[in-house]
């Protein structure tokens, strides 16, 4: 591994300098809840099933939104005579794929990105190929796996404007990774031009896999009990927000109640831990919590979803939505989540990373984007006056959100490519 620049060169060391202290710092986020203490060992790179035997496709995804991505994928990939591997790095996830994956797909812990730990998860799984999901640029991962002669592909490929900025500014090391990959499947055109001035080859544009990822599931009894609870009271929903955006839809949710004095507002935050904070700037305001076991009753101004897995429940409760991370610089969540449930959607400036579904949903609604407070009230005020209007919307949502699919095909075809050398290393 000579040939790496000085910026990874300089990575691979100081992770090497650093490998001893993981354990410290996997005991600190098992402190704070982000790990899980029966599978610390899966983050060192220890292994807690056998290999299967014949060709192993391992695909990696950051957290819940790429491991739903790659559910459809898994069953397009897998067959008789090959196994698949899924591996990610939140416990969040981690429970997802528990009651998602078919019993014989295996899931681990990513390990940590420093070489023993990557060493160690590589020589026991020994990979045929390995499919990284959307953004997941790990340095070690890719230097080993393909010192070992693993075909690597980036799927679902996503690279913001910003990101891009950033990329530039380490030209070398962006073009020794990106090279090492046999294949770049970019979202859209403009990521996958962005992945070829870095380095990246064999790049080409196939959609979102999230576009042909299934409704979100939902909880049939869980359902009616919080349809009872809520009767016909008229419903804010602001769903997976960030610190910065509970703040602007607390005072959507005071001037609505001047017109629609039952509004029941329902915040369901991206991280759930987030459920103290927001019950705090609720103030005054009647609020429950979901993880508390709570519903509304008829005195509750906010219902705080903090819990996990239920946003099919909302989406399906609710007529139209304010998805967030779009208020913020964060890059908006995936709209397409509501939209294929009919529910119609709304978002702030900032959606970079969903550009083409936003593009696609806000067109067949013909409106939706929303910069503020006072224009987040104005659009639900008028979906709540009229809710024929609120329907059309949901149908348009979901008309919109159809035009995305086919992500999953193009990527087995190219995938099935590869792994039959059809795209050779540089």
């Amino acid at each position: 591994m000579t040939d790496l620049p000085l910026g990874l060169s300089a990575y691979r060391l100081a992770t090497v300098a650093l490998a001893p202290l993981a354990p410290v710092l996997l005991r600190q986020r098992l402190l704070r809840g982000k790990e899980d203490g029966a599978r610390l060992n899966e983050r060192l790179g220890h292994p807690a099933s056998p290999r299967p035997e014949g060709q192993l496709v391992w695909l990696h995804g950051a957290s819940v939104g790429e491991c739903l991505a790659m559910l459809p994928l898994i069953d397009a990939l897998k067959t008789p005579d090959r196994s698949i591997l899924v591996t990610s790095g939140t416990r969040t996830s981690a429970a997802l794929m528990a009651e998602r994956l078919p019993q014989d797909v295996p899931h681990q812990f990513a390990p940590l990105d420093t070489p023993g730990a990557v060493a160690r998860f590589l020589d026991h799984w020994r990979p045929d190929a390995a499919l990284f999901v959307d953004s997941e640029i790990w340095p070690n991962m890719v230097v080993e796996a393909h010192a070992r002669g693993v075909k690597l592909a980036l799927i679902n490929g996503r690279m913001s404007a910003r990101s891009f900025t950033r990329w530039k500014k380490a030209r070398r090391s962006a073009a020794a990774l990106l090279s090492r990959y046999d294949l770049c499947l970019a979202q859209d055109e403009a990521t996958a031009e962005r992945f070829r001035a870095l380095g990246a080859t064999q790049t080409q544009a196939c959609g979102s896999l999230k576009a042909d990822a299934p409704p979100l599931p939902f909880d049939a009894a869980a359902f009616e009990a919080l349809k009872s609870a809520i009767g016909t009271r008229p419903i804010l929903l602001a769903a997976q927000t960030h610190p910065g955006e509970d703040e602007t839809i607390l005072p959507v949710h005071d001037a609505l109640r001047q017109s629609y004095p039952d509004l029941l507002t329902i915040i369901v935050p991206r991280h759930p831990h987030r459920g103290t904070d927001i019950a705090m700037l609720a103030g005054t305001r009647p609020v429950r919590r979901r993880s508390e076991g709570a519903l509304p009753d008829a005195q509750t101004a906010i219902y705080v979803a903090d819990t996990l897995g239920e946003l099919g429940l909302f989406y399906r409760l609710a007529r139209f939505a304010f998805v967030g991370g779009s208020l913020i610089p964060h890059g908006g969540q995936n709209p397409l989540e509501p939209a294929r449930l009919n529910c119609a959607v709304m978002a702030g400036p900032h959606t970079d990373n969903f550009v083409e579904a936003y593009r696609a949903i806000f067109a067949a609604q013909g409106t939706g984007r929303v910069a503020s407070a006072a224009q987040i009230t104005a659009l639900a005020a008028r979906l709540f006056e009229n809710p024929h209007e609120a329907k059309r919307l949901g149908e348009a949502a979901a008309q919109g959100a159809a035009t995305m699919g086919g992500a999953v095909e193009k990527t087995r075809t190219a995938v099935e490519a590869m792994l039959a050398g059809g795209h050779a290393r540089p």
